[in-house]
């Protein structure tokens, strides 16, 4: 059977679907569903849910902390995210440092009061600022393309 939105398992990580493209603030308003302990929603275009399972973000790493396998916290500018075990991923730890420009792929553990996401994919974009000057613009070309997500 094809895998569709309304067809994945909750929970886990969902990498046989391309990660939505989100920032911060916008996470923060997804909700759980009522009864589902292990994934969350946001409205889409026609009235239906849309399942958050995997995200990518971008952002500024404001602290990294070595609990629960290296912990780092992040604003995109709209808010601020955590991103739990960055040790565990390819090429996490070399460059985890206050005021790198990072590009994090992870599942979302939660929304509210502040995104928690659990690293997948960690990669440096501090070599070129077009990569933060361009991330709202990327992130609102995807809502407004996708067809299964409203315009953020």
């Amino acid at each position: 059977m094809e895998e569709t939105v309304s067809s994945r398992p909750s929970g886990g990580c969902h990498l046989n679907l391309p990660p939505m493209k989100m920032l911060a603030g916008c996470l923060r308003e997804c909700k759980k569903k009522s009864g589902d302990t292990s994934s969350f929603w946001m409205d889409g275009p026609h009235g239906q849910d849309v399942e958050v399972g995997l995200v990518w973000m971008q952002g500024r790493v404001t602290e990294v902390r070595p609990d629960r396998g290296t912990t780092i916290r992040i604003t995109d500018d709209t808010h601020t995210f955590t991103v739990c075990g960055a040790d565990k991923v390819p090429k996490g730890k070399p460059f985890l440092e206050k005021g790198k420009y990072v590009m994090v792929m992870g599942s979302v553990l939660s929304c509210s009061p502040e995104p928690v996401l659990r690293a997948v994919k960690i990669t440096d974009l501090s070599d070129n600022p077009v990569h933060q000057s361009m991330w709202k613009l990327e992130v609102d070309d995807f809502h407004v393309n996708s067809k299964c997500t409203k315009n953020v």
